[in-house]
């Protein structure tokens, strides 16, 4: 048995181990923090498939932003955390055991039933990937094979931004998304927030940038600038934008208006909707990262800031 082996065989069963744990323990703060660890392990499972994109957009979701949020939500409900009298009893607990074993059993039969070897199209996807000039396959796909789903993936998190927005009261309408950050001038906090941004801004116009060649792309690089501009934020260096901000709207709607824009140019002067003109389709699908690197750094951050509750003045 070689060491790669030995490794794999003890990361999946920290894993499956920690993912255990999340779900059982019963503090809201300790789950949160074992989800934040259980996104970092997955991480380091896709490097071992070589999904390198994958890797990337997990640990910066699963083990960074999103776990920024989780432990936001957690502070939150640590005032209404549930009693023992108000945890569920033992056969609710049992069902539940039940149904996941189930669920897991079902998952299991789902993929030894599939066919060997499986059907595919990377094949046909490899012989066209001339058509865009991207040596990134990842990218290649998402943005030419899958155009409409990475388009509309976009959307999704316009609609998001406007469903948090939603919440907010009428007194803070148009205000700053958030409370004010205050922070000890001389804390390892406010020192990381100078820091580091310089650097992690370098970083994610780095892995947007080779993103149409090598693992990357403008999620990951997204990600990398929000969680940047969110360590400003939360050192008090750095304030949210109000809401009403005409230039925030622009940027929030930059990555998925541009991608429209092109989409309908391609039905009009093109083949089909989305379609790219071969001698034109590398500069016009690193416009549209540009956008949206923009949008997804933007939405981000102010899902993570969550609902306005100042006027923009404050």
């Amino acid at each position: 048995m070689s060491i790669a082996t030995i490794f794999e065989i003890v990361l999946a069963a920290v894993v499956l181990g920690l993912g255990i744990w999340t779900i059982v323990v019963r503090e809201t703060y300790s789950a949160t923090v074992g989800y934040v660890a259980y996104g970092l392990l997955v991480a380091l499972i896709w490097v071992r498939l070589d999904a390198i994109d994958v890797a990337l957009t997990e640990a910066a979701i699963g083990g960074g932003l999103g776990g920024v949020l989780l432990l936001g939500a957690a502070a939150r409900l640590r005032d209404s955390e549930p009693t023992v009298a108000d945890a569920p009893g033992k056969a609710v607990r049992v069902c539940a055991a039940i149904l996941s074993a189930l669920t897991a059993a079902a998952l299991a039969g789902a993929v030894l039933v599939l066919p060997d070897p499986a059907p595919t199209l990377a094949p046909a996807a490899a012989s066209n990937a001339w058509a865009t000039s991207l040596a990134n396959p990842v990218t290649n796909v998402l943005m030419a094979f899958r155009a409409m789903d990475t388009m509309l993936e976009k959307v999704v998190l316009l609609l998001a931004i406007i469903g948090v927005w939603s919440l907010t009261p009428d007194s803070a309408w148009g205000g700053r998304p958030g409370p004010r950050h205050q922070a000890d001038p001389h804390s390892v906090l406010v020192f990381l927030a100078r820091l580091l941004p310089p650097i992690g801004i370098v970083v994610g116009i780095y892995i947007f940038w080779t993103g149409a060649n090598h693992p990357g792309g403008a999620f990951q690089g997204g990600a990398i600038l929000a969680a940047m501009w969110l360590l400003a934020i939360m050192a008090g260096l750095a304030d949210t934008p109000p809401v009403r901000s005409r230039w925030l709207r622009l940027v929030l709607i930059a990555g998925p208006g541009l991608f429209l824009v092109v989409g309908l140019a391609g039905l009009l002067f093109g083949a089909a909707f989305l379609s790219y003109p071969p001698a034109q389709a590398k500069p016009l699908i690193l416009g549209i990262e540009v956008a949206m690197i923009l949008t997804i750094a933007a939405t981000l951050g102010l899902l993570l800031a969550g609902a306005p509750e100042r006027s923009a003045r404050q």
